[in-house]
């Protein structure tokens, strides 16, 4: 009754755990894409997207995906070998053992007639594959604590995972040897299954058991004479040979019966099978009642990943059904490290320490982002120092053995993490890695495309205010002399600045002063001016000018100046001097 009630218990849970997260697909926003459709919207756009594929050419690459990608896992064995065969070691052994003996009453009993749990093929069957999981956990561990692969940071989910499947499988083998060697369920079972009254040839066939199945019993002892054994033969033939196979078919659990003889009788006394049974089968409803909140649902929501991102586009798709694939995507999500150890700019982490640089990190934040949990500063500042700082070079997207489109993720969350709050504004905001934003911008709302640029220029504002009365720009505090040497001090030799002579020539290459009427109202200080403004040590001008921020490192004025200033140089870093003044409190 206990463990029928468990196990009810826990597939409602994992049903009502399974309905949830796909729930969250559709109503999760990741970023900017998509937040215009309600739930309802994107349902329906994602049975259009599902039928349309379906009965269309485009279900050639799904069943593809779905044989190279999904069953075969072609891309995880493209980038790492072992761990390729720790994959289908775990997965593959795990999906044998569900259906075949856990399902054993609903599937292989309908599938085999005349079906025992301890008849082979069964019998040493679910060693196998329970061998294969124990292999697949025993790679897994090596790799992530013996191996160490770099950049492969490993939280509390993945060691949860880790464990609930090696005590599943390692507590099924021990309650294996345990009842293999309990005298008490060798007494059972004959009783249960057999109609000997004699006690002679009772003996006889419990000596044969102990000779050559493993139990431990406290009657009989070996050696045995030959007589005896082929009475007991004889017994077993008639009455049990026709649903055990030999105990020596399941290697692994007679191999742990024989380590366990010594103690057979004293966990006999204690129900030790009873105890291992307990825990075995607490340990599966545990785990199939935590799936859906876990890291092992991936083996769903990485599967529907491939799928659809194999017949995805993001210029054709609809807006609805990217946003719901990227909510999907978060779950897909394995935690591997693949795109970490391919990221252009992962080496920033190892002098920054700032975990939020590596993409597989940033995709475990952006989960807890999207689901709405509460986030400090410096969790919001470190994710948006990881995301200013990817190139966006796609390597992340190439590698990921799900297929995330990492890419496209970091380009929709942007912008909404990119506003000004928290401790100020974010160092990189429209930086030159900044160019795969600019190509995109068809993507995104019309309304926020430059709104990081806009947060920018309001805090700069409060922090450096600039007069401007008709023709003369007033700075508000007066020269200041260690600016200056700060300045000229930079790491990108704007020192450069001191050989400007005025000449305007950077001013008149500029496209964003060319792309204004009257450019002073909109930008304030051009190009030339800044330069001056340096010179004469002027902070207010200089890090105040709207210019900065409206610069787009097109280089053209560092390239046309006869002096050899290195302007774009100087924009730059007085706009991360400028960002990191504010967020200094200066």
């Amino acid at each position: 009754m206990f463990f029928t009630v468990s196990l009810y218990l826990a597939l409602a849970v994992f049903a009502i755990g399974t309905v949830y997260k796909i729930a969250t697909w559709f109503t999760r926003k990741v970023g900017v894409t998509g937040r215009e459709f309600t739930p309802v919207q994107r349902a329906g756009a994602a049975v259009r997207g599902i039928f349309g594929v379906l009965f269309s050419a485009r279900v050639i690459p799904l069943i593809r995906a779905l044989i190279l990608d999904v069953l075969l896992q072609l891309r995880i064995a493209k980038e790492d070998r072992l761990r390729w065969v720790m994959h289908m070691l775990i997965f593959y052994g795990f999906i044998l053992l569900f259906f075949m003996h856990a399902m054993e009453k609903f599937i292989t009993v309908k599938l085999f007639p005349g079906y025992f749990s301890t008849l082979n093929p069964f019998f040493y069957l679910r060693d196998i594959f329970g061998l294969m999981v124990i292999a697949g956990v025993g790679i897994a561990v090596f790799r992530r604590f013996i191996l160490k692969v770099p950049r492969m940071l490993t939280n509390a989910m993945d060691i949860y995972t880790i464990v609930i499947v090696a005590v599943i499988i390692l507590s099924g083998f021990l309650l294996e040897g345990v009842k293999m060697s309990s005298y008490t369920e060798f007494t059972d079972m004959v009783e249960e299954y057999s109609f000997i009254y004699d006690e002679e040839e009772l003996l006889a066939l419990e000596s044969y058991w102990v000779a050559g199945y493993g139990t431990v019993s406290p009657n009989v002892k070996a050696p045995f004479d030959e007589e005896i054994l082929q009475m007991g033969y004889e017994a077993h033939d008639m009455y049990c040979s026709g649903c055990h196979s030999p105990n020596k078919s399941a290697f692994v659990g007679y191999a742990a019966a024989k380590a366990m003889g010594p103690m057979a009788l004293a966990l006999d006394r204690v129900n030790g099978a009873t105890v291992l049974y307990y825990l075995h089968f607490l340990a599966c409803f545990i785990g199939l009642a935590y799936l859906p909140f876990s890291k092992m649902f991936h083996m769903f929501s990485s599967s529907f990943s491939l799928l659809a991102n194999a017949v995805m586009d993001p210029e054709t798709s609809l807006p609805a059904n990217i946003a719901t694939r990227q909510a999907l995507e978060l779950d897909a999500c394995t935690h591997c490290g693949t795109c970490s150890l391919r990221c252009s700019v992962a080496v920033a982490y190892e002098a920054n320490g700032n975990p939020m640089t590596l993409p597989g990190e940033k995709v475990g934040f952006l989960k807890a982002y999207a689901a709405g949990k509460s986030l400090s500063p410096e969790a919001m500042r470190a994710i948006r120092e990881g995301i200013y700082l990817c190139t966006n070079c796609d390597r992340c997207t190439v590698v990921c053995p799900v297929g995330i489109r990492l890419k496209e993720l970091w380009l929709s969350v942007r912008d909404p993490i990119a506003a000004v709050a928290d401790g100020g504004p974010v160092l990189l905001p429209l930086s030159p890695f900044s160019l795969f934003r600019g190509l995109n911008r068809h993507r995104l709302p019309a309304d926020s495309y430059e709104q990081p640029a806009n947060n920018a220029l309001a805090a700069m504002a409060t922090a450096f205010p600039m007069v401007q009365e008709t023709e003369a720009l007033i700075p508000i505090t007066p020269m200041d002399k260690n600016f200056k040497t700060r300045a000229a001090n930079d790491p990108l030799g704007s020192s450069t600045f001191a050989n400007c002579f005025a000449c305007e020539n950077c001013t008149t290459v500029c496209p964003v002063v060319n792309a204004y009427e009257n450019p002073q109202e909109t930008v304030g200080l051009l190009p030339h001016q800044i330069m001056r403004s340096l010179g004469l040590g002027l902070k207010d001008l200089a890090l105040g000018a709207p210019m900065l921020w409206a610069c787009l490192t097109c280089y053209q004025c560092q390239e046309h100046c006869p002096q050899g200033v290195k302007v774009t140089d100087v924009l730059y870093e007085l706009k991360n001097m400028a960002a990191k003044d504010v967020a200094a409190g200066s």
